[in-house]
């Protein structure tokens, strides 16, 4: 599902670029982040704002935050951090790891419960895993 995204940004970006001749961005490309822990209200009011906080690991500086990868799927809310991966970077393996955090508004418009399913990456058959956290809301 998340592969599925990355793709399609990965072809926007290809058909943006300038000009034909131009490849300064072809060392470029998009990667999905886990999110390491995940901050919510313990519950929502309806028709009320709310404010999530997300903490992520950037694996080494050839990684930057792109933006949240955040898709509605009825009640539910998946999340992951789309990083852009510079591969003509200078990178080590010594880089160390730079936790970042990211906060997010949620316009809780439903009267149901949010389900929020945030990425934890995926398992060793390449599936993905999930951490979800339910909360309810109130009216």
């Amino acid at each position: 599902m998340i592969k599925n995204y990355l793709f399609i940004l990965l072809v926007a970006l290809t058909f943006s670029s300038c000009s034909i001749d131009d490849d300064s961005n072809s060392n470029l490309s998009f990667k999905s982040l886990p999110i390491k822990e995940a901050i919510v209200p313990t519950e929502f009011e309806y028709r009320k704002s709310y404010t999530v906080k997300v903490t992520y690991d950037l694996p080494d500086k050839c990684h930057s935050f792109h933006s949240l990868y955040y898709k509605y799927n009825n009640t539910s809310r998946i999340v992951a951090i789309t990083a852009l991966f510079d591969s003509a970077g200078d990178c080590t393996e010594t880089d160390a790891v730079i936790e970042k955090e990211y906060e997010f508004v949620v316009n809780v418009n439903q009267t149901e419960d949010y389900t929020f399913r945030f990425w934890k990456g995926e398992d060793s058959q390449g599936n993905d895993i999930f951490e979800d956290i339910v909360v309810p809301v109130i009216k």
